[in-house]
């Protein structure tokens, strides 16, 4: 007795390194690549705010058509978002996200034909058709290779792709713009759809060999890292407790669908930011492309830093309801600012940082709550569900801050209106989300 009880923690202590090692091997092998599908998914779903500098002009586009074309991405995204990552529990994930993300690469090409209202129309609902499903797949795909207690990190890292490609995405479109307008006998904007569009096809082929479908498969974790992986996950899943795993019983679940709302509030407020700083930016008096998107790069920074921050402390504290709540008052906050210092260019500024911040940091803690009543197919298609409703929100957003700025001349209205929306999303979590539900 008095052996084994010298032994036991020694082996307890062995198997718990070789188990951080192994989830250290698979986060450095798979969380980069999948940070790379987000990146290249939000510039090409977002470059359409840069071509708009010269795109309106060039084919006598309105503000309202605008910010339909930039919405109706997100009709396309809500009809194929459930029936994709349904798709995905039966074909996996590897040729699911390979799939996604050539044919949204194919279609940011094709929007260097765009010469009506029509056709922007068409091709940005394809653009949203086809990558529906990205981001519920690679949060499904997650909890296939890590546990509870690691994963709101990681959807920081994921979201934070759609940061990086802020921060960079911005300078990259001013540069593209200023520097390829004529050639080929091509304008600047189509040009930037040209030369975003390509990657998104090459890495879409690169992903049917680089990604496999379990750690089961993966040819670079040793048998016993493979089974210590297994062990852990099947032991998170009995930690969880019950959960729903039929996808038309967890229909019935009221909190599906207040998660649904809660989602769409929040993302009113990132898509606004997505779509239209670059106008704001220019409408503080910013004239150069090259200079705008430089500046729209900054608060993409900021809110990836904050991001990280957020979903780190709510993964060691376990706790995800203030996380989110908390972050959305900031982004509703950040936003009223921007909208009454039009006036004062730098506060105003520094008023969208503070959005951006609140907005990407409310991500993390907020994917949790669906994995806490869902599991198996359930959870593939409550979480493409709740994504697919609350990405609406990127359809409203753009558009009713278009319609506002048409009939008022100013950006102002339409920001008071999301401010509202992350309101909505804040009194409802504090009203329907229960602490023991996140805790």
């Amino acid at each position: 007795m008095s052996q084994a009880a010298v032994v036991a923690p020694a082996q307890l202590s062995e198997e718990q390194e070789a188990l951080e090692r192994a989830y250290h091997k698979a986060a450095w092998r798979i969380v980069p690549y999948l940070m790379l599908l987000q990146i290249l998914s939000w510039l090409d779903r977002v470059n359409v705010g840069f071509a708009k500098l010269q795109m309106l002009s060039d084919l006598g586009f309105s503000e309202a058509v605008y910010g339909f074309g930039a919405g109706v991405f997100f009709v396309g995204y809500f009809l194929f978002e459930v029936p994709s990552n349904l798709l995905l529990t039966k074909i996996g994930a590897r040729k699911t996200l390979a799939r996604i993300t050539m044919l949204w690469g194919i279609v940011t090409v094709l929007m260097i034909f765009v010469n009506s209202a029509t056709s922007f129309y068409a091709l940005r609902l394809l653009l949203g058709a086809f990558e529906a499903g990205l981001f519920p797949g690679i949060l499904l795909y997650s909890t296939q290779w890590f546990p509870a207690r690691r994963r709101a990190q990681l959807v920081g890292f994921y979201v934070g792709g759609s940061a990086v490609a802020g921060i960079f995405g911005g300078p990259l479109a001013g540069a593209i713009m200023s520097a390829t307008g004529g050639m080929g006998g091509l304008t600047n904007w189509q040009w930037l759809f040209v030369l975003e569009g390509i990657p998104s096809v090459i890495v879409g082929f690169i992903t049917l060999f680089y990604l496999v479908d379990s750690p089961s498969q993966a040819k670079w974790l040793s048998d016993r890292e493979k089974r210590l992986i297994d062990e852990d996950l099947e032991l998170d899943r009995r930690n969880a407790g019950p959960r729903q795993k039929n996808f038309v019983a967890a229909l019935a679940l009221p909190r599906v669908w207040i998660l649904a709302v809660i989602y769409f509030c929040l993302v009113s407020a990132n898509a606004t930011i997505a779509f239209w700083a670059p106008s704001i930016i220019k409408g503080l008096g910013v004239s150069n492309n090259f200079y705008i998107g430089l500046i729209a790069g900054i608060p993409y920074i900021v809110g990836a830093i904050c991001m990280v921050l957020n979903g780190r402390h709510s993964d060691r504290t376990l706790e995800r309801r203030y996380h989110c709540a908390v972050a959305m008052l900031v982004a509703a906050i950040g936003l009223f600012l921007v909208a009454s210092l039009s006036d004062h260019p730098v506060l105003a500024l520094l008023a969208l940082v503070v959005a951006a911040a609140g907005v990407l940091s409310a991500f993390p803690p907020f994917w949790e709550f669906p994995m806490l009543v869902l599991t198996g197919v359930a959870a593939a298609g409550g979480v493409a569900l709740i994504n697919s409703i609350g990405n609406l929100s990127g359809f409203v957003a753009p558009y009713l801050i278009g319609f506002l700025k048409d009939a008022t001349g100013s950006l102002s209205s339409g920001l008071y209106c999301v401010v509202g929306f992350e309101l909505v999303g804040v009194l409802m979590i504090l009203l329907f989300i229960p602490k023991r539900a996140v805790t």
